[in-house]
């Protein structure tokens, strides 16, 4: 009988809906998934100074692997609405300031939607927007650890009243598209196939197996030549 092997992978990072939405996403698959704070008493400080969520995912993922030597996973993502030019971005997390609560995040975003003083996008009840996930994927001893990048994105609008208290961040000003709910009216089974971080999950697994199926291979090797 073949035994299966489990694969210990890092999550570099600190926010634990992120950790629990992405452990829920992986558990079908040959992973063990722990968050930086498993694995490491002081976590290197990174600074997430990226002009794109791509930049700031590899920084992350490149930072974590070489800190623990393991497997490691990194996501950036956040929140861009069309009528402020893509803000908030990659400042998603800290729009109000350095510190910021979900609360106060979310207040930031009205605020901005409310100086924009054009009529017809203030009084609209629903703002175009997107939120957008990069996932970057980091083995030390895969490809000489070269960072695997995938994306994913949902699609939807903001609402000018909160909805919904499940999820985190924005998730109760926005509404996704082809729903009437907000993604903090979803449960999380709900959320996990519709949300940008599902979306770009889904990319990332035949990444990641490919991966894993790399290391399974190494290691019968190296015990092949420890039995010749």
């Amino acid at each position: 009988m073949t035994t299966r092997r489990t694969n210990h992978l890092v999550l570099a990072t600190t926010n634990r809906g992120k950790v629990e939405e992405l452990r829920a996403l992986l558990a079908d698959m040959d992973v063990d998934v722990m968050s930086a704070d498993d694995v490491m008493k002081h976590r290197p400080h990174i600074v997430e100074d990226g002009a794109t969520f791509e930049a700031n995912a590899i920084k992350k993922a490149t930072a974590v692997a070489a800190a623990t030597k393991m497997l490691t996973l990194a996501d950036d993502s956040g929140l861009e609405v069309l009528a402020l030019d893509g803000a908030p971005g990659v400042h998603s997390a800290r729009y109000a300031h350095a510190r910021a609560s979900d609360a106060e995040n979310n207040a930031a975003l009205l605020t901005a939607i409310d100086a924009l003083g054009d009529p017809v996008k203030v009084s609209s009840p629903e703002l175009a927007a997107r939120f957008r996930c990069v996932l970057a994927l980091v083995d030390p001893f895969f490809e000489d650890g070269a960072p695997l990048v995938v994306e994913g994105t949902c699609d939807g609008a903001i609402t000018r009243t909160p909805r919904g208290s499940g999820g985190f961040g924005y998730d109760p000003l926005f509404v996704v598209k082809g729903r009437s709910e907000t993604l903090a009216e979803l449960g999380d089974v709900e959320k996990n196939e519709v949300s940008h971080r599902a979306r770009a999950m889904l990319a990332l697994r035949p990444v990641l197996a490919r991966v894993l199926a790399a290391r399974v291979a190494s290691v019968s090797r190296v015990e092949d030549a420890a039995r010749a």
